[in-house]
Order: C-alpha cells, then sequence, then structure tokens
C-alpha cells in the first residue's frame, strides 16, 4: 500500500506530510513524558523486524495479486501506539530514502496510511477491547484478526480518498474503492493470523513485553533474536517473496488497465523524482546496475534482495534504536530537572 507520487498532488501530499509530521512530534512529546523506559529499546530490533516482513510479499490466490504485512499492530502491541508510530515512520522513511518503495511526496500519506490506523484506532478500539490483557487465545486470534482487518481497510480507504481528492487520475472512487477492500481484506486476515502467531510466541518466550507499560524486559535474549530474525527474514526468506503486483498496483492495474500512470509533468514531481533517484542505492531492492541478470534464473538468490534486507533492516534498527535512545534520554533529563 505504498502510494507513488504520480498519485498525488502536491496540495494532498503536502497536507499529510504536516499531518505525519505533526503526529511524530505529538508521539515524541508523549514517550519523553511516559513513565515507561522498558519498550523505548525494543524500537530499532522491532522496527528492523517489520522492514524484514514487509520484504515478503505472499500471493493472494486467485486474484493474481500479492501483499504483505503492514506491522502496525504488532508494533502498537509490543511498544504501544506512540512508539509504534516512531517506528513504522522510521521503517517508510528508510524504505522511500534507500530504496524509492514509495514516492517523497507520498510518503506523508504512506505513514498516515499505515502508521496512524493501526497504532491509533484499530489498536486501542478494536484489539485492546476485544483481547488486549487476556489470556484466552481465542480472543487474543479474534482481537487480532478484526484489528488488523481494520487497520488495512482503513488504509486502503485512505489510499482511494486521498488519490481522488489529488484530482490527477482517472481512477473513479467507486470502481477504485470495489477493488482495493477486498484485496486489503485478504491480506488483512493474512497480517491478522501473522500477529497472533507472533503474539503466542512472545507470550511463550518474552510475556513481559505484552504488558502494558512498566515492566521490565530482558533485552538480551529478546533484542538478539528479532536481530536474528530480522536478518534471516531480509537477507534470506525475502528471496521467495510473490512477484505478483501488490494490492493497490492490482487495483490499478484492473480499473485502468494500467499498473503505472505516465509521470506527472509538474516541477515539484519531478524535482522530487529526481532527488529520490539520486539518493536510492539499492532502487526496488535491487542493484541499480545489470549485473544483476547474470545470476541464474532458475536460483532464487538474489544478491541485491539479499544486501537490500540486510542494510535495511541495521539502517532501521539504527534509525529507529537512535530516536528511542535520544527520547529516553530526554525523559530522564526531564525527571531530574
Amino acid at each position: 500500500m505504498h502510494m507513488s507520487d504520480s498519485l498525488l498532488s502536491p496540495v494532498v501530499g503536502g497536507t499529510f506530510w504536516i499531518a505525519s509530521g505533526a503526529l511524530i512530534g505529538y508521539s515524541a512529546k508523549i514517550i519523553t513524558e511516559e513513565n515507561d523506559n522498558s519498550k523505548t529499546a525494543f524500537m530499532g530490533v522491532l522496527g528492523a523486524f517489520v522492514f524484514a516482513a514487509q520484504m515478503i510479499n505472499f500471493t493472494i490466490p486467485g486474484t493474481g495479486s500479492s501483499g504483505h504485512l503492514g506491522g502496525g499492530l504488532l508494533l502498537a502491541i509490543l511498544l504501544g501506539p506512540y512508539r509504534a508510530f516512531i517506528t513504522l515512520a522510521s521503517v517508510l522513511i528508510i524504505q522511500c530514502l534507500f530504496f524509492a518503495d514509495g514516492g517523497l511526496l507520498a510518503l506523508g500519506c504512506n505513514i498516515f496510511n499505515l502508521a496512524f490506523f493501526p497504532a491509533f484506532i484499530a489498536f486501542p478500539f478494536i484489539y485492546r477491547v476485544i483481547g488486549g490483557g487476556s489470556a484466552s487465545p481465542e480472543k487474543l486470534a479474534f482481537g487480532s484478526l478484526m484489528a488488523a482487518t481494520a487497520g488495512l481497510l482503513m488504509g486502503a480507504l485512505s489510499v482511494v480518498l486521498q488519490t481522488v481528492l489529488s484530482g490527477i487520475t482517472e481512477l473513479p472512487f467507486g470502481t477504485f474503492l470495489l477493488f482495493m477492500l477486498p484485496v486489503h481484506l485478504a491480506i488483512g486476515i493474512v497480517e491478522g493470523l501473522v500477529t497472533w502467531g507472533v503474539l503466542v510466541f512472545i507470550a511463550r518466550t518474552e510475556p513481559s513485553l505484552l504488558v502494558p507499560s512498566g515492566t521490565a524486559v530482558h533485552p538480551r535474549s529478546t533484542f538478539a533474536l528479532f536481530a536474528v530474525l530480522s536478518l534471516l527474514v531480509g537477507g534470506v526468506l525475502s528471496w521467495y517473496a510473490s512477484p505478483q503486483p501488490d494490492g493497490l498496483e492490482w487495483s490499478i492495474a484492473k480499473v485502468s488497465g494500467s499498473s503505472e500512470f505516465r509521470p506527472v509533468s509538474e516541477p515539484l514531481h519531478n524535482a522530487l523524482a529526481a532527488l529520490q533517484q539520486k539518493v536510492a542505492f539499492l532502487p526496488d531492492y535491487g542493484f541499480k546496475s545489470t549485473t544483476e541478470s547474470l545470476r541464474n534464473p532458475e536460483s532464487p538468490v538474489n544478491a541485491g534482495t539479499t544486501l537490500s534486507g540486510i542494510v535495511g533492516s541495521l539502517s532501521v534498527l539504527a534509525a529507529a534504536g537512535t530516536i528511542g535512545l535520544l527520547l529516553g534520554r530526554k525523559r530522564t533529563e526531564a525527571e531530574r530537572q
């Protein structure tokens, strides 16, 4: 559900840059005021895990499309909504800058669509009401499924609204929505099942991570586990990602007959596209050069994908981890004063 700049007008894109930036600032303020530093230390490693997980597209049977996890609900459950929002924003920024996944103008929309709805709507009003704090596996499963699906559907609806409000494409609202919602319903169900599976695993290995706040966790073993999983998933399992277009691309193709639009000939769009092309050193999670074409086409091994998974996971680990460290220090300094 990473939007490209070709779907957005500067006004809509800029508006959501401001909205997402304000939410990041507000979340940072809340984190510094909370008396809980135990979860902040996990922002980096859990962000790296979500980055790696997003590299694995899974096929949606019978559609010719694919989807990947958003990760917002899982982060909200493990970190709380404010840390989750900043962590997922870090993931999306790294994806945009280093891998050209989602446009620069669309970055504010992508952060809002993928992070706001699961962290601030689905988690507190759906998951926590149904399964939060419950030891029942059934309630945990139902809460995960309902919240993940709702978060994805709200994000998909937001994509359609942002596109239509921009008015630079000919995608009709009703038809676009007709394709977007069902395919993201399927993706949301898969995300809910995966989220539930991860939570069950964590409940057995590190249950203190599922406690809302104020509980000490054991960072060494858990940190190492998620770090290893991030490198394994991003560096190796990503070879087996589905080649099918994702839910957004598939919906656009069904409505318009093409998964891509011609570049918008506006100065801002052109400038941002040129900037992203210069900054992204592994565009589309692969090498810029053509040397990758020399690899054996029958082998799933992909050096560009492996490098992207490792570099991306470590970049998110460093970025979100540094942010968490700085916010923790600010909170400590505020307490001393």
